[in-house]
């Protein structure tokens, strides 16, 4: 079979496969806040001296709707709400503290939205001396945040690059105004070179830019000139992401239809002419929408085995424990997750109440561990061992869809080895749904669509 055909016959609605289980399948009913203190501390206590934290925070405004977007955010000009609701976080934050034997070594941490730099870059300040205040901050650490080219200015990168931070991530999409106008998400290449300019003045060692394949009236053209601007400019890494089409969550999505995005076929034109620009360019794929430079510290953790991935995507940092902070940020102990309430009125009042507001999670069985551990060995590795516990997690129908996936070319198997192949690694989603015993045991209906496609 062609790999034209593989597309065809494989492009179906897939996890990203930043937690197993994922969240779909998690437990209605939140946990209550013992029982998830106590996952965290049992996490804590064994993995904090030795490999550390990590910390998501989740900061939801934005001042623009940008209509391809599927995030938790809230759209307003209103920047009182910036105080009230940091004030919020921190005392999140502050719940957690009071409920850990000992100061968290500070691995990692990773600011998302929304729009991070809708806050003015002296309450940036305010929230982030707090938290660093009260945690060991290692020689070895990773501390970045997500900016949008039109409003991070050079104060803020100044102010973040003094208090700790050393990464910026960038959302730049694509930089054809057609696809620009048609998404809400207008921003002149000249916003993104001073962006990046002054990362670099001010000391940040990597540079991240965003781009997404799949957007409306999208060609192999319009991805071949965005590569051509970002030549110049060389970020270390670049997250190429499929464009998700979920339009029966994210609203926004509805401004355009399917008639205005590539097919499948197209989408994928996409996606390799823009992986050809990139290994051109001198970028090495890390796996799943992810490329880097030989220089920067993914690209080094892929070729050692120590590349992990979280909630956050691929990191370097292969920490056990992280804690969300902030409206509907997700937590995970490794053998729990938690999330916290999605509305920024519901979060703030519950943390006000409670020190956390907790609205759903799922505490792992044994066979969950196995099979995060294998899925994870996947999507990082390319590559699995079979080992007995995980065979014991597949039926026959799973050893049959492997050999049909060898059979294509997808991957190999040889003693209890299985490795993706280089035309492969497009199809990995579909290879961890193999393993996915909750996918398996829950059938979803064509008409509660749940995930986006996986190619």
């Amino acid at each position: 079979m062609d790999h034209k055909a593989l597309i065809k016959k494989y492009n179906v609605p897939a996890p990203r496969y930043t937690s197993y289980p994922t969240v779909p399948f998690w437990e209605e009913d939140a946990p209550s806040v013992e029982q998830w203190l106590e996952a965290v501390r049992k996490t804590f206590v064994a993995t904090n001296s030795d490999k550390g934290i990590s910390v998501y925070v989740h900061l939801p405004f934005c001042e623009n709707l940008c209509t391809y977007c599927g995030c938790n955010k809230r759209i307003t000009k209103n920047h009182r709400v910036e105080e009230p609701y940091l004030e919020a976080v921190l005392k999140e934050w502050k719940f957690y503290l009071e409920n850990l034997p000992e100061k968290p070594v500070l691995r990692e941490i990773h600011v998302g939205g929304g729009t991070p730099t809708f806050f003015s870059p002296e309450n940036l300040k305010h929230l982030f001396g707090q938290i660093f205040e009260t945690v060991v901050v290692p020689e070895e650490k990773d501390y970045s945040f997500e900016g949008h080219p039109n409003n991070t200015t050079e104060e803020h990168l100044k102010v973040l690059a003094e208090i700790g931070f050393n990464r910026v991530s960038y959302g730049v999409q694509d930089f054809d105004l057609k696809v620009q106008t048609t998404i809400n998400r207008i921003q002149p290449y000249k916003h993104v070179v001073s962006a990046t300019q002054y990362a670099r003045k001010h000391g940040y060692n990597s540079v991240n830019f965003d781009l997404v394949y799949g957007l409306p009236f999208q060609t192999v053209e319009i991805i071949q000139d965005t590569l051509a601007k970002i030549k110049d400019l060389k970020p270390d890494r670049i997250a190429f992401y499929s464009y998700a089409h979920v339009p029966w969550t994210a609203k926004g999505q509805r401004a355009y239809d399917e008639n205005d995005l590539p097919t499948d076929a197209e989408k994928r034109a996409l996606y390799e002419a823009g992986k050809q620009g990139l290994l051109a360019m001198g970028y090495h794929d890390i796996g799943m929408d992810h490329f880097a430079l030989e220089g920067d510290s993914l690209y080094q953790a892929f070729k050692e085995n120590r590349l992990h991935r979280n909630f956050m995507g691929y990191t370097t940092n292969q920490t056990d424990l992280m804690i969300g902070l902030g409206c509907s940020s997700i937590s995970d102990a490794w053998t729990a997750f938690a999330q916290t309430e999605k509305k920024v009125e519901d979060y703030q009042k519950a943390v006000e109440e409670n020190g956390v507001g907790l609205i759903k999670g799922h505490f792992l069985t044994e066979e969950d561990l196995v099979i995060r551990e294998a899925i994870l060995e996947l999507i990082c590795h390319n590559a699995l061992d079979l080992s007995p516990a995980i065979k014991a997690t597949l039926d026959e129908g799973c050893m049959e869809q492997l050999d049909t996936f060898e059979a294509e070319g997808i991957l190999t198997l040889k003693d209890d080895r299985l490795e993706m192949t280089v035309p492969g690694i497009a199809f990995i989603r579909n290879v961890c749904m193999v393993f996915d015993t909750r996918l398996r045991a829950r059938k979803i209906a064509a008409d509660q669509p749940i995930f986006s496609k996986s190619i």
